[in-house]
């Protein structure tokens, strides 16, 4: 029996030694790794230029005939009109009229107005929009009556607020034979206006 003990207790250590010197198999990683989502398309196009809006303006123009020189003055008055933002690019439609008082035909006679109807499409820059216009005019003289044109052009216009807005324009008009008068009439308008958006 005395010897039977430790043969006993040999057996019984080398049985138990693996689970003595550790376990032999690889660890278990059970570690959750999120897979990563694409990044949000970018949707920030700048201000909302969607609205109506309505200011002043006031600038320079010239205007002359295809019988005398040019002749030019101070020239501004009111807007009007409504934007819609597509995103990158913004289209609207508005109204202008001008107070002016500038001679024409050597101060045969005076533009004193100009009325449009105006459309515009533009690409937006920033805060600012860049944009062609064109559409309707009408000028008024004192002496020679009105006329019926058309007037093409473009400006920039930037977002000061989301709620005021400055910008300048180039137009140019023309009027083939100005009330059956057998004159034409050109005009160019340089303009800068303050607009306010609601």
């Amino acid at each position: 029996m005395k010897r039977a003990t430790p043969i006993l207790a040999a057996a019984l250590a080398v049985g138990a030694a693996p689970a003595f010197a550790g376990n032999t198999s690889a660890p278990v990683d059970d570690t959750i790794v999120a897979t990563p989502q694409p990044a949000p398309a970018p949707t920030n196009f700048g201000p909302d230029w969607t609205g109506a809006y309505g200011g002043v303006q006031l600038g320079y123009g010239d205007v002359d005939t295809d019988v005398s020189g040019s002749d030019d003055g101070v020239i501004g008055g009111l807007t009007a009109g409504y934007d819609y933002d597509l995103g990158n690019f913004v289209v609207g439609g508005g109204l202008d009229y001008d107070f002016a008082d500038i001679g024409v035909a050597n101060n045969a006679a005076t533009l004193e107005n100009v009325f449009r109807a105006k459309v515009r499409g533009g690409y937006k820059l920033g805060d600012g929009l860049l944009y062609a216009t064109g559409g309707y005019a009408q000028a008024e003289t004192d002496n020679l009556g009105s006329d019926d044109g058309y007037f093409i052009g473009g400006g920039y216009e930037h977002m000061i607020t989301q709620n005021f807005s400055m910008g300048g324009e180039l137009l140019y008009h023309e009027f083939d034979n100005y009330n059956s008068t057998a004159v034409d009439v050109e005009a160019t308008t340089l303009q800068v206006r303050g607009t306010f958006r609601f």
